[in-house]
């Protein structure tokens, strides 16, 4: 950089004068030539500057210092000093200079900053956080929360070995946004490795590994500084990190660059994994003490109190609400407590013999005061220090292996021995066995038994030769799958060691998939390279499968963030690129900035675009081999003319990568229908699970399905809230009614008054008239025709919402009101509400004010003064508002019922009152001007600029107040109320990568129901839980069985008649037919009988009223049995041929 500077100040100072020389020449007079040769040095003054403001790195918005080249800062003032692996002075992480052959890219055109055009004295409280780009990361706050992504805003990470593995570490960690990633490798690229790393290509072999991988490793995430080291490592090069990461390295090296990091001050978090072929191995060396500050990541339990005794120990009891979480030994505080006061004092106390809804206080009570009313109980979440051991102690006494499969409780040990035996190995060696190579097998079992022999006590009675061979055939080969796999699982490790948020894995993990493997024995020569970016992957599963692979024709349904990650996976392994496959891929969904944090295909330039096509695109780029063809359509009923009979029937395998069960459901049906394999999977924030749904071996996804949300009744959200997401709730409710309902009702009025009209006579009922009150409402006493209107609106909505109702609530329901069974109204959990008195001096009140009339000018098509976003001129404009005393009214029925589904009171005269108002209506219609419409307000929660989320938050936060309830920033708002799902690039990782090693076995095609594996794991704990898939439910009729997947076949276009006699022979005497929602047979039905000759394909056209389009060469129908003891029989769907 400082020889750019050097050659630009030189044309700054040169150019001027050779060009004044010439122009002297001319004969210019000396003034204008001194004018001139200003401009031209201010011009240069200007291109340079600009350039150089493009050259250097952006800093994100709140940080001390940009890295530059050759340049190094003190982290010692950073904000995230408080967490102690990142507090202390730490070397910042550097470029490299000239003779390690080093690298950096760092072009921060979109860093992590976030800008609003809202004065900050107007911003809704807690919002004014510039330092989280908020639209980007907004799923991985809700998994992490700020202070996290701050500390990881302020760490170093070297990822060491830029093979598969390495780079989809790099890959998690770019994604995350950690503030820097040094790659280290100094090997080069092979055909070998195109198996496994999706960042080469075939133009890339020959060249350095890790300079290969930066540009496009850059592209994910241009806030992170991504620099690169070619040359040997030095231990103390690794100070210069917070936690480094080993995919490639002796064993012996390993050790001593842990011994490094486990004495350094502060201690440098270590991280070394491997993958060799179908295993892996994952350790983990935090240091001497490493605090964790959240073990689990979950929200904090809380408890609503009905009642403590005055007892040694108390006696807690809960209201019947919430079944309570809490379990024995943890530490509760206590608040709101009326009487018992002496609890409310801040300090955690232990619980005991924790149940449903109640728990025992290790305190004495009795001298305590009595306990009146109120109360809430919440966990209080304890750090825990953790005491690794180094990796040569660990490598002699592993202690507790983590699990992730019961049914190979004794393989950790066995691997733990295999991995130390591969490393001599390849020391003695000097290379990793041969795929195939019995000789080479044979060594490594040799080598294996003497380590196990020198264990003395502690060796292996049986050290499984079987599973070595295996283990040494593929140990030269990372596939993609077990790279995707690890790279989560080691990912989020390293969010752990520099963050201090959820529990490290402790200390060793084992894996292997020994299951993906083929059924069938391979021959030796199966095993040979053939010269192709498979080779890897070809000297594990041989090149028969491979082969299987590229003519397989699959279905992935969804183009996300477990689409993304799957296409890349199948791309790698080779899946439909072959001349007879095919890979189609659908969505229905556009790129958004949020997807950015994850959905690592996307880049911010594909916004807006559809994400099928895009991500077909990238696929495709990683391997050009592939065939795929991107869709847009959405998978359901309405498109079976796009995926028809002849479409599900050519597939292979249909993987989903969905993020809703009703879409789910509809393809598990269509892979049940065709008996096509359906691979499943699904995360949620670091938790994630994968299922495998194959015919005739395993359940189908829709067999078993979690309980429903519980919803809170309406009279709770409406009236009496006691949380948080009451108020939301509540809030996004009213602002869909009055900003898009409503509007959407005035507009549908407006376009057909007389049709309105006639449907709203029709209804008659309650709703009708409230949609009838809501239209006049909103063009008559509410309409707005100046901003100043839409100010006096939005401030007598304030008075309304905040005040007079709560005052009418209180008016109907006083403090000391009872039920008809005389007990208190306003007990547990009803809070009792206190009216709010609107200020201008309050900044929470003008926000509200602010963000509802923008969004009312919004739909009245008004344009919005800039002035609305000072403070002083908004409060001038409020207090222009006229706001009516509250007079209470006698006869309000206000809804206590928790049934009931609507606050709607039907009334006798409801008919009465819809004409009175439609007359009233078509009045007002008169007087509005001519094509008069509104503009109805789609709630969009990505978008900060557009004040949804503000409205939102503001109306939420309000109510919050109204009922001393804690209230939260726009961010957790959004989450709530915009129903965020939780995600995080690593679980996605995880889940895909454990899809794609069942994918193996899929498309083998001969494996048994205990190879297959369903998968639950959370990355927070972490926790591993892999089992055999459920069989299906077998159904037996004399010497018949059938399963949820037989679908019986009748051909040859029958008659109703020849149907029955069908059924009559296999025993089963048939009672109804239907088809779709249509009953065409009943054997009750005395007229039914005279349908007995026709054709099934002709009563469904004419009973059923069926359109059978010409791709449909058959119909499905249900049809109810008995047998001869006239027990109900459940038979397979019939589907009748009739083509």
């Amino acid at each position: 950089m400082s020889r750019l500077v050097g050659l630009w100040l030189g044309f700054m100072v040169l150019v001027p004068i050779f060009v004044g020389f010439l122009l002297q020449e001319c004969g210019m007079d000396s003034d204008r030539l001194l004018e001139l040769m200003m401009m031209i040095s201010m011009g240069f003054c200007g291109v340079f500057c600009s350039l150089l403001l493009y050259m250097l790195p952006r800093k994100r918005a709140g940080e001390g210092a940009v890295l530059g080249e050759s340049q190094t800062t003190n982290k010692g003032n950073d904000k995230e000093s408080a967490l102690p692996l990142a507090s202390s002075v730490k070397k910042q992480c550097t470029t490299e200079s000239a003779n390690n052959n080093g690298v950096a890219i760092s072009n921060n055109s979109h860093n992590h900053s976030s800008s609003s055009d809202v004065d900050l004295s107007i911003m809704a409280p807690g919002d004014a956080n510039h330092d989280i780009d908020e639209d980007l990361h907004s799923r991985q706050l809700a998994v992490y929360g700020r202070e996290t992504m701050r500390r990881l805003f302020a760490s170093n990470i070297l990822v060491s070995g830029l093979q598969g593995l390495g780079a989809e570490i790099a890959k998690n960690l770019i994604l995350a946004g950690v503030k820097s990633v040094t790659l280290h490798d100094e090997g080069v690229v092979e055909l070998w490795d195109l198996s496994s790393n999706f960042v080469f290509t075939e133009s890339d072999v020959g060249k350095n590994r890790a300079l290969a991988s930066v540009q496009k490793l850059q592209e994910l995430n241009n806030a992170v500084v991504i620099s690169t080291l070619t040359a040997p490592l030095s231990k103390e090069q690794l100070s210069n990190f917070q936690a480094v990461v080993f995919t490639d390295i002796s064993l012996q090296t390993a050790i001593e660059f842990n011994d490094y990091c486990h004495s350094h001050q502060p201690p440098i978090s270590f991280i070394k994994a491997e993958v060799r072929g179908l295993f892996g191995s994952v350790f983990c060396d935090f240091g001497p003490e490493f605090t964790v500050y959240d073990v689990d990541g979950e929200e904090p339990h809380t408890g609503i109190i009905a009642s403590i005794s005055n007892d040694n120990p108390a006696l807690v009891a809960c209201v019947d609400d919430e079944r309570l979480e809490f379990q024995d030994g943890d530490l509760v505080m206590f608040s709101e407590v009326h009487g018992m006061t002496e609890l409310n004092d801040g300090k955690p106390r232990k619980i005991k013999n924790a149940r449903p809804y109640s728990f025992t206080l290790e305190e004495d009570t009795t001298n305590f005061g009595a306990y009146v009313k109120g109360g809430i109980a919440t966990q209080v979440k304890q750090p825990k220090v953790l005491n690794f051991k180094p990796l040569r102690e660990a490598l002699k006494d592993p202690g507790d292996f983590l699990l992730s499969d019961f049914s190979k409780f004794d393989r950790p040990p066995l691997l733990h021995l295999a991995f130390q035996a591969l490393d001599k190995f390849v020391s003695e060696v000097g290379r990793f066995p041969v795929a195939g190579s019995e000789e080479d097998a044979q060594k490594l079992i040799s080598v294996a038994a003497s380590i196990n022999e020198s264990l003395g006590e502690g060796k292996l009675e049986d050290i499984n030769p079987k599973l070595l061979r295996h283990f040494a055939f593929g140990s030269r080969a990372v596939l993609n799958p077990m790279a995707a796999m690890f790279g989560g699982i080691v990912g989020q490790e390293v969010v752990k060691a520099c963050s201090g948020k959820f529990h490290p894995l402790f200390q060793l993990f084992y894996f292997d998939s020994v299951e993906s493997l083929p059924t069938e024995p391979i021959d030796a020569s199966d095993f040979k390279p053939l010269n192709s970016r498979y080779d890897a992957q070809i000297s594990v599963f041989g090149s028969k499968l491979q082969k299987k692979m590229e003519d397989a024709k699959v279905f992935i349904v969804g183009s996300g963030a477990l689409g993304c990650e799957l296409l890349k996976n199948i791309a790698l392994m080779g899946v439909s690129c072959g001349s007879q496959g095919k890979l189609t891929v659908t969505d229905d969904d556009v790129i958004e900035k949020s997807n950015l944090s994850r959905q690592f295909l996307f880049r911010d330039w594909n916004i807006g675009q559809a994400k099928s096509t895009v991500a077909a695109s990238a696929a495709a780029a990683i391997n050009p081999h592939l065939n795929i063809e991107a869709l847009q359509n959405r998978v359901g009923p309405e498109t079976e003319n796009v995926f028809d009979d002849s479409f599900w029937e050519n597939l292979t395998v249909v993987v989903n990568a969905l993020d809703n069960v009703n879409a789910r459901l509809y393809v598990d049906q269509r892979c049940l229908y065709f008996q096509k394999p359906l691979l499943e999977s699904g995360t949620l924030g670091a938790k994630c699970n994968t299922q495998m749904v194959i015919p005739h071996l395993t359940e189908n996804y829709g067999a078993s399905r979690d309980p429903p949300e519980k919803q809170a009744p309406m009279c709770t959200v409406h009236s009496f809230p006691h949380n948080i997401d009451h108020c939301l709730t509540w809030a996004r409710s009213e602002f869909e009614g009055l900003l898009e309902k409503t509007p959407a009702e005035v507009n549908a009025y407006l376009s057909n008054p007389v049709e309105y009209a006639a449907s709203m006579n029709s209804a008659g009922d309650a709703q009708a008239r409230d949609n009838l009150e809501r239209v006049l409402e909103c063009l008559d006493k509410e309409r707005c025709e100046t901003f100043q209107d839409c100010i006096t609106w939005a401030r007598l909505k304030f008075e309304d919402y905040f005040v007079s109702r709560v005052k009418q609530l209180i008016y109907t329901f006083p403090e000391d009101a009872a039920t008809s069974t005389g007990a208190p109204f306003w007990s547990a959990p009803k809070r009792f509400p206190h009216p709010l008195e609107f200020s201008t001096a309050d900044p929470s009140h003008l926000h509200f004010i602010m963000a509802a009339s923008i969004l009312r000018a919004e739909t009245f098509g008004l344009p919005v003064p800039d002035w609305v976003k000072n403070p002083k001129m908004l409060s001038q404009a409020v207090d222009k508002v006229i706001v009516p005393e509250f007079q209470p009214k006698k006869d309000v029925k206000i809804v206590t019922d928790e049934t009931a589904t609507s606050l709607s009171t039907a009334s006798v005269d409801d008919a009465a009152v819809i004409n009175d108002l439609i007359g009233k209506l078509e009045k007002f219609r008169t007087n509005l001007p001519p094509g008069f419409r509104m503009n109805p307000i789609q709630f969009e929660k990505d978008d900060d600029t557009n004040y949804h989320m503000d409205l939102i938050a503001a109306l939420a936060n309000m109510r919050a107040r109204n009922y001393s309830i804690p209230e939260v920033d726009k961010l957790k708002a959004k989450f709530i109320a915009g129903r965020i799902i939780p995600a995080i690039a690593t679980s996605t990782a995880l889940a895909t990568g454990l899809v794609c090693l069942e994918l193996y076995k899929v498309l083998d095609g001969a494996h048994k129901l205990e190879d297959y594996r369903n998968t639950f794991a959370n990355l927070a704990l972490p926790l591993f839980s892999m089992a055999e898939p459920v069989p299906p439910k077998v159904i037996k009729h004399q010497d018949m069985s059938w399963t949820v997947w037989d679908r019986w076949v009748l051909k040859g276009n029958p008659t109703l008649k020849e149907l029955l006699q069908w059924l009559k022979d296999k025993g089963l005497n048939a009672y109804s037919i239907s088809y779709g929602s249509c009953l065409l047979f009943n054997s009750m039905f005395p007229r039914h009988k005279e349908r007995l000759d026709k054709k099934m394909a002709d009563l469904a056209r004419e009973v059923a009223k069926a359109e059978l389009p010409p791709y449909r060469n058959h119909l499905d129908v249900v049809v109810a049995c008995e047998d001869d003891e006239d027990n109900d029989i459940d038979i397979p769907q019939i589907s009748i041929y009739f083509r």
